[in-house]
């Protein structure tokens, strides 16, 4: 039995048609939405990006009523690019894949099924086998009986690197809120299609190129699993990302959409970093925090990220890490700049900035009391108004 996917388009319908199709498969558990938005922010100018979700999951609430095969699955999936491919006008034509997890297994089917449909592919977190059938059988048994819900604890662990969820709570809530939300029926089918799956013996037969990702931290999907992809294709590939558990799309999206560019378009990769770019990095995590570091590397354009790499290397790498001031001086002295220039754009940033550094409430209304006298009273005017909305919204105010 074909089941029926629903398709999620993530590129903007102006001139989309004129840019290679990338179809994009999700994990087990997650929606379309919630695995790949972050690293499609970094597709989309060069892709016509097709997301599906899988029954019962995400935006799919169709759930067949017999169970069904992964070379059905990879079916339905194909049903869902030929009707898009005929609304581009190119009835039939190949199209790029890239899939995490099970989604990943869907590519390795379809690259089996439909080999002259298939331009290239980058599978992610996967296997052409994962797990055995008992684990298999546990986990239909365990959501049969109490649902999806009696699956998070574990999916937590088994997801994420050590720390992610508590740099990125947001993303890990959204990702385990979807598995939470998936039909029980829909999940155990993927699961006896999983089970089911076992391709090893046929991996020779793939001759399209293939970049095979694995997580370093992924123990559902370890990068053995991937190794013996790159090795059993024809064409094949090993990347193994050291910070990355199971969800790589979602825990890496700006690396994720940099191979998927370097892999499918041939663009190269971003220069290897020195020292002083990682340390630049890491302080700059630090002081404006993983969320704000993490939006501008995903909104980074080819026509942005070399200003966003060199403002990491140089404002970061070598004036924030220079010795001879502390960063709460720093973060004084940069505030007073960007007063007295009027940039206040970027002061709110830096209040907060200032109050990750150590800065206190009463030492930033002396700093802008101090700017009023030096910088002029319209500026500190708007300065305390900035830094009172910021101070608002930490509950310190």
């Amino acid at each position: 039995m074909i089941p029926a996917i629903t398709a999620v388009r993530m590129t903007g319908a102006a001139h989309r048609a004129d840019l290679p199709l990338l179809v994009l498969g999700p994990s087990l558990g997650t929606s379309a939405s919630t695995l790949w938005t972050a690293c499609a922010a970094g597709l989309t100018e060069v892709f016509d990006v097709l997301a599906w979700d899988l029954p019962g999951h995400g935006h799919n609430k169709a759930v067949p009523e017999e169970q069904f095969t992964m070379a059905e699955l990879a079916r339905g999936v194909l049903a869902v690019v030929d009707d898009v491919c005929e609304q581009r006008g190119k009835a039939g034509s190949t199209f790029l894949y890239a899939g995490d997890s099970v989604g990943g297994a869907v590519g390795l089917q379809l690259l089996l099924d439909v080999p002259d449909r298939v331009g290239g592919a980058v599978l992610l977190c996967t296997g052409a086998k994962i797990g055995d059938p008992a684990m298999w059988a546990g986990r239909i048994g365990q959501v049969s009986v109490s649902g999806t819900p009696v699956m998070v604890a574990g999916s937590a662990e088994r997801w994420f690197a050590p720390g992610f969820l508590d740099r990125h709570p947001d993303v890990g809530s959204a990702l385990l809120g979807a598995l939470q939300d998936t039909d029980d029926t829909g999940y155990t089918q993927v699961c006896q299609v999983v089970s089911d799956f076992d391709v090893r013996d046929r991996l020779s037969e793939i001759t399209a190129p293939v970049l095979a990702v694995a997580g370093a931290h992924d123990v559902a999907t370890p990068p053995a699993l991937l190794e013996e992809i790159a090795d059993g294709v024809r064409d094949g590939r090993l990347v193994v990302l050291p910070d990355v558990a199971h969800l790589a799309p979602a825990e890496a999206p700006s690396e994720v959409a940099a191979l998927l560019r370097q892999h499918l378009l041939g663009e190269p990769l971003p220069a290897e970093r020195g020292e002083r770019y990682d340390a630049g990095l890491a302080v700059r995590r630090e002081v404006l925090g993983d969320a704000h570091v993490d939006r501008a590397t995903a909104n980074a354009t080819d026509f942005t990220r070399d200003f966003q790499e060199l403002i990491t290397e140089y404002a970061w790498g070598e004036i924030w890490t220079r010795p001879g001031l502390d960063r709460r001086s720093r973060s004084l002295i940069t505030l007073t700049a960007l007063v007295a220039r009027g940039h206040h754009e970027e002061l709110a940033m830096h209040v907060r900035a200032a109050l990750r550094n150590g800065l206190t409430v009463d030492e930033l209304k002396e700093l802008f009391l101090q700017t009023a006298i030096y910088c002029g009273v319209p500026d500190a005017n708007t300065a305390f108004r900035i830094a009172q909305g910021v101070l608002a919204e930490e509950g310190l105010a």
